[in-house]
């Protein structure tokens, strides 16, 4: 009897550890056993982080009339309230038309094929990019929109054409299994300067500013690899260092399509780079009063996954733990999608560079959420 009894005691014990995890799931929402095994490490902040000259953070979760969101039914409203304010802030682009893909030319690189392409950004403009594709795997593969640096080679380092391996971001990602698709930023888009493509663009498009038209392009890389037969459109991510990071923000809170992302060395402060640059967001964003702020497209991103790589305290760094402001301002709408929160920084505190552990990190969070 004393047996059978203890019998029953373990099974209860057992039964109710079930029924705990099942509670701890279901509270947590999407809640999945392949996370990257290092997420608590980039999820938590340092203690009292200060970014200086932050601008306006008001907060995410309230109303213009002053009233709390304590939902996600009730945040879906004001999310699309502040993806128009911000939509109406960077202003109108035209209508995308058909794609027009065309192949300039092939070449063979290890196990990718990397191509260059040509195709219609705007309607009847043409632009052109790197389409980086493994060879000899089966099925729909994962796809990543590899955003290049502020560098005059443009697509070509990010490629693997040409640059340091540190900068190869496209190139390597597509060794280890993704489709890549590296377009050229409209800065480098037959111009001699910045300031001069910043002209043309506004000659086709005047109340858009600059970082209205790096979005519309980004889109257009998605719709890219969305046409072709070895993408599974269900898991296409961005990735991109400096100024391809500030794409990777925009891209991710705007589309969502974007399943995953990684953002190196950007900037998430107004002031901690040259936002104000007109090929970017202008001078506004100077005035005390700007009611925008990077913390709301952060909480557009939600719930998928964003990580921030920082490298403060190193030389010319952007992004580090004086993010995490913007970061926390943003975490609340993150959380009501349940937790943990995948919304992370890691800081190598190596300056504005990409080390090779860093980028390992880069590539294992894309792997994790959109697959191998």
């Amino acid at each position: 009897m004393q047996g059978r009894r203890s019998g029953w005691v373990r099974l209860g014990l057992q039964v109710g550890m079930a029924l705990g995890l099942l509670v701890m799931f279901l509270w947590a929402g999407d809640v999945r056993a392949d996370d990257v095994p290092w997420l608590s490490e980039v999820t938590r902040a340092p203690v009292a982080p200060v970014l200086e000259d932050a601008g306006r953070i008001l907060p995410v979760l309230q109303t213009a009339d002053g009233q709390q969101i304590n939902t996600r039914e009730a945040w879906e409203p004001q999310r699309r309230v502040l993806e128009q304010q911000w939509r109406g802030f960077l202003g109108p682009m035209p209508e995308p038309g058909p794609l027009n893909l065309r192949i300039l030319d092939s070449e063979q690189v290890g196990m990718v094929q990397r191509q260059l392409v040509e195709y219609d950004a705007e309607p009847g403009q043409r632009v052109q990019g790197y389409l980086l594709r493994p060879q000899g795997l089966a099925g729909r593969l994962p796809a990543i929109v590899g955003l290049h640096q502020t560098t005059d080679s443009s697509i070509d380092e990010i490629a693997g054409v040409s640059g340091p391996d540190a900068m190869q971001l496209g190139l390597k990602l597509a060794q280890r299994g993704f489709v890549v698709m590296c377009p050229r930023c409209f800065l480098w888009q037959d111009v001699t300067s910045l300031d001069a493509a910043v002209e043309r663009h506004r000659e086709r498009n005047p109340r858009a500013t600059g970082m209205a038209k790096m979005l519309y392009d980004a889109r257009r890389a998605v719709d890219v690899l969305e046409s072709l037969d070895d993408v599974d459109r269900d898991r296409i991510g961005s990735i991109g260092h400096s100024l391809g990071a500030k794409e990777v923000l925009y891209l991710a809170a705007f589309d969502t399509r974007i399943k995953a992302a990684v953002s190196c060395e950007g900037g998430l402060g107004f002031r901690s780079t040259n936002w104000d640059a007109p090929w970017y967001l202008g001078p506004a964003i100077r005035d005390p009063e700007f009611p925008l702020n990077h913390h709301q497209l952060l909480a557009l991103i939600a719930p998928r996954p964003f990580l921030v790589i920082g490298g403060e305290a190193g030389p010319g760094a952007a992004d580090g733990d004086r993010s995490w402001v913007l970061l926390q301002a943003a975490l609340p709408a993150w959380h009501l999608y349940g937790r943990p929160a995948r919304l992370g920084l890691w800081n190598h505190r190596q300056g504005h560079a990409i080390p090779d552990d860093t980028f390992e990190k880069m590539s294992d969070w894309l792997r994790t959420y959109l697959g191998p």
